[in-house]
């Protein structure tokens, strides 16, 4: 079953880049209390995630922030080690936070997992965007497939 708005963001276990190297983060301390903008990409260093999706997101991380979102994330099937190679290849470090989900858990807790396989990327999670508030998912934007469109920082910065 694929989440939706009111939904409560189900408990996850994620894995973020630090200087010191991953370290774990599970959901309900991380969205607890705060709003965050949610977005997550097929993978990092694919074309539109490095080309069009994170860029969106760094570039209006404080435009995000002055229309009351506390953080932005970003989560993608790929380890820590990639997510943090990518967040400093697109210079995201303090305004995005990278959470790795490298087995896919989360993409398939929240129903929206994708067979990347013809690619060979495996199972993925899909291109979306969500404002989770306080532990709830407030607004859920799914891309179709090869869209690039209801995801982005400016779409997300309309609904706010």
């Amino acid at each position: 079953m694929t989440i939706k708005a009111g939904d409560t963001f189900p408990e996850s276990h994620f894995t973020t880049p630090t200087e010191t190297g991953p370290e774990p983060v599970d959901s309900a301390s991380f969205f607890k209390g705060r709003k965050v903008a949610l977005f997550s990409v097929p993978g990092a260093f694919t074309p539109t995630c490095s080309a069009k999706h994170l860029p969106s997101y760094v570039d209006n991380a404080d435009a995000l922030k002055a229309k009351g979102i506390d953080a932005v994330a970003c989560t993608a099937v790929n380890d820590a080690f990639v997510m943090g190679a990518w967040s400093k290849a697109n210079a995201a470090d303090g305004k995005v936070t990278m959470l790795a989900d490298g087995n896919g858990a989360f993409a398939k807790a929240v129903g929206l997992e994708m067979d990347g396989s013809k690619f060979g990327l495996g199972t993925r999670g899909q291109r979306f965007s969500m404002i989770v508030n306080d532990g709830v998912v407030e607004q859920l934007n799914v891309e179709g497939p090869g869209e690039y469109k209801v995801s982005s920082a400016e779409y997300m910065l309309g609904q706010l």
